[in-house]
């Protein structure tokens, strides 16, 4: 059959000589590799003519590319640093390339790997796929081919990613990103909002505190939104809301049979936050062993999935929060002294509701404006009555708090009697059910709809698992 003239391959040792490559406009290319600048690509082959050609084409495109000879080089390179994806060639001297791959995919390498042969044959494509190769190309091939390879791994990379976290995002009923996020300008909120401009510009370590409620994942999203990581994802965990048989790996991934029921192997949130920021919220609440393990992973900046011994190097910005003193619970021995420390870098204390009522207006039409649209119900103007109640209310629950009765009165056209700071009622005129009905029935709710389920529970409501248990043992529930 006859070949276009345009397809012809040409090998390798005349294209490496060649002083340009295929090209679109400039135009073109900017949009086509959009993103690339801040990816790490690993090549690995024998031939010192490949190396060359694919050096050349990517090096002005991506942040950095490395180059090996053989698996012994490059292996080593993997634990030095991340790279988002490895141009693999299947004959190399020694172990071959399928071979290597299979090591990584059982050591825990979740990246995409993309393989080259000069001698295709079905059981080396089968091979391949089984294990785990993103795309296989036959070599010769031209410059296009392979950008275009790379351009699909990365885009399903960043889709998995993606998705990954907007599932988390809806399921979490994700708060508004950004500075805007922090509704209000009393005096108690303007310190917060300058020190968290501040802190995104910097990659330090940052431990959020204050009540339940006040709004700690608000802050942290938004230091991530300002900061040069906001291209990257913000992968929120609560820690008291996992249990703590399985926290470690839902923090550093696992490989096939690490425990029992881990029937594959799976990532971990620090890959899903590389390059971006991971939140842990309630960073009191992690066990004592996997607090000397987050701490290795914080100093030493790498990871090692459940079941391997394979190190993995992450960039991952942490910024961690409590509603605990945690002074008091290193001196009561319940939470490392060493961990505290590299986690209290940097502390911002967030104000409580009851100490900044002058933002409450705000904060209820925010509200309002948000659940109105949610629930698909006519948005409703407090009256000044209303307000002036919710001002002198103490508010223990805090802006979470006052989200919920919000709700409350768009459904239901009314709010439950509040008590303020000094036990009396206050002026909204409706007494029909106390808050902490409100809260036991809404519980109650989750808890349902949850099958029973407290860690999920606890994760929806936005609270611990020992909070959930206290309040489920002083209820009977």
């Amino acid at each position: 059959m006859a070949h276009d003239s345009k397809d012809v391959r040409m090998p390798f040792d005349q294209i490496s000589t060649m002083s340009s490559f295929p090209r679109d406009s400039d135009e073109q290319q900017n949009d086509a590799f959009a993103g690339w600048q801040e990816r790490a690509i690993l090549i690995v082959d024998d031939e010192p003519g490949v190396q060359s050609f694919l050096q050349r084409a990517l090096v002005e495109r991506c942040a950095h590319v490395a180059t090996a000879g053989s698996v012994e080089e490059a292996a080593p390179l993997l634990t030095q640093r991340h790279f988002d994806l490895i141009i693999l060639d299947n004959t190399l001297p020694g172990k071959s390339g399928v071979e290597w791959l299979q090591e990584l995919r059982e050591m825990g390498y979740h990246n995409d790997v993309v393989l080259m042969t000069a001698f295709a044959d079905l059981d080396t494509a089968i091979r391949a796929l089984r294990a785990g190769a993103a795309d296989f190309l036959l070599k010769p091939f031209r410059v296009n081919q392979m950008l275009n390879a790379i351009g699909r791994c990365f885009d399903r990379a960043h889709l998995r990613r993606e998705n990954f976290v907007l599932r988390r995002e809806l399921d979490s009923h994700g708060e508004q990103a950004g500075i805007e996020g922090l509704v209000g300008e009393s005096a108690a909120l303007q310190p917060i909002r300058k020190a968290i401009v501040r802190l995104a510009a910097v990659p330090t370590t940052v431990l959020i505190t204050g009540e339940s409620g006040t709004g700690k994942e608000i802050a942290a999203r938004a230091m991530h939104t300002l900061s040069k990581r906001s291209r990257n994802h913000f992968v929120p965990l609560n820690c008291g809301a996992v249990p703590p048989e399985i926290i470690e790996s839902e923090l550093f991934g696992h490989v096939k049979g690490a425990f029992s029921g881990a029937a594959s192997s799976r990532e971990g949130l620090f890959f899903y936050a590389q390059g971006g920021t991971l939140f842990l919220d309630e960073v009191g609440e992690l066990p004592s062993a996997m607090q000397v393990k987050l701490l290795r992973a914080l100093e030493e900046r790498r990871i090692r999935p459940v079941g391997t011994e394979r190190e993995i190097p992450i960039d991952v910005r942490v910024i961690a929060a409590t509603n605990r003193n945690l002074q008091e619970e290193v001196a009561a021995g319940r939470f490392r002294a060493d961990l505290y420390y590299r986690l209290n870098v940097v502390q911002l204390p967030m104000p409580p509701l009851r100490d900044r009522p002058e933002d409450i207006p705000a904060l209820v039409s925010s509200f309002v404006r948000q659940l109105s649209q949610q629930l698909g119900v006519p948005p409703q103007v407090p009256d000044a009555a209303l307000l002036r109640s919710m001002q002198s209310y103490g508010w223990p629950g805090n802006v979470r708090e006052l989200r919920n009765l919000v709700e409350r009165w768009l459904i239901l056209g009314s709010i439950p009697a509040m008590t303020d700071a000094q036990g009396g009622e206050t002026e909204s005129g409706e007494h029909d059910i106390s808050l902490e009905a409100v809260e036991k029935r809404h519980i109650i709710k989750v808890l349902a709809e949850s099958g029973g389920n407290k860690s999920e529970a606890a994760r929806r409501l936005g609270v611990s698992r020992k909070t959930l248990e206290r309040k489920c043992a002083e209820w009977g529930v």
